[in-house]
């Protein structure tokens, strides 16, 4: 596809994003409504013009491009260790993070959490040279993470949660509604590991739907839910030392 074309359609939707219509851009560029349509469908637009209309988005050429750049670039599954370590090294940061990744809004962060919108905008602004967001006119939230993003193997934030989360997660009896806990123990072929494994990674995909489809509803009804899903080779014995026969 063209770039002119690509960033016509970029514009159009930037136009409805913002709740701009044809007749908000006629009278920006001083023109009939059917004159603006023409222009859009023979994407004739001059730097001028486009330039204009970028105005009334309150943006500018170059948001406009990196507008249509983000469209195609590939959602990250998985940060770098540097950048997880950034992320790590600041408490503060990584609260921002966990928000953004439940698609909280800038406001829903001031509203719950002792940050001046300052301070939250500062802490987007680095996820967004992180690529983890893009931080958008209005301060507005778009995630650029994969559906199947995951922190990484014994990374910084791994790391992290084993040395200060871990104790305070089970600190819990598992006996409210919203709490469950399952322990399993068995025998299992390495197919059926593998098997189960499959089934624990569709798990992780459809608490990811459920997210999504919640992202809509107000702050005051979503609660804060991790699920920690682990399998490995582990049996009883180890609890009681080796007592097997030689």
């Amino acid at each position: 596809m063209p770039q002119t074309t690509e960033l016509i359609i970029t514009l159009k939707k930037l136009l409805k994003r913002h709740n701009k219509t044809y007749a908000d851009v006629a009278a920006c560029l001083q023109l009939s409504e059917a004159s603006v349509k023409r222009l859009f469908s023979e994407q004739n637009l001059s730097l001028q013009r486009l330039d204009e209309i970028c105005t009334l988005l309150d943006m500018e050429i170059t948001d406009l491009v990196h507008e249509m750049q983000a469209e195609h670039r590939k959602p990250i599954s998985e940060l770098s260790h540097a950048q997880e370590k950034e992320i790590a090294d600041d408490l503060f940061l990584m609260m921002v993070t966990v928000c953004v990744l439940n698609r909280w809004s800038l406001q829903d962060i001031v509203s719950r959490y002792n940050f001046s919108e300052t301070q939250v905008i500062r802490y987007l602004a680095h996820l967004d040279r992180l690529r983890i967001i893009e931080l958008q006119p209005g301060n507005r939230i778009k995630l650029l993470v994969a559906p199947n993003f995951k922190w990484r193997d014994d990374g910084p934030i791994m790391q992290l949660f084993r040395a200060k989360i871990e104790s305070e997660y089970f600190r819990t009896s598992f006996s409210k509604d919203s709490e469950k806990l399952l322990v399993l123990n068995g025998m299992l072929s390495d197919a059926s590991n593998a098997l189960f494994q499959r089934k624990m990674a569709q798990l992780a995909k459809d608490f990811d739907t459920l997210s999504k489809d919640d992202a809509s509803l107000p702050i005051g009804e979503r609660k804060g839910s991790t699920v920690l899903v682990a399998m490995r080779d582990w049996d009883y014995e180890r609890l009681f030392g080796d007592q097997r026969k030689p």
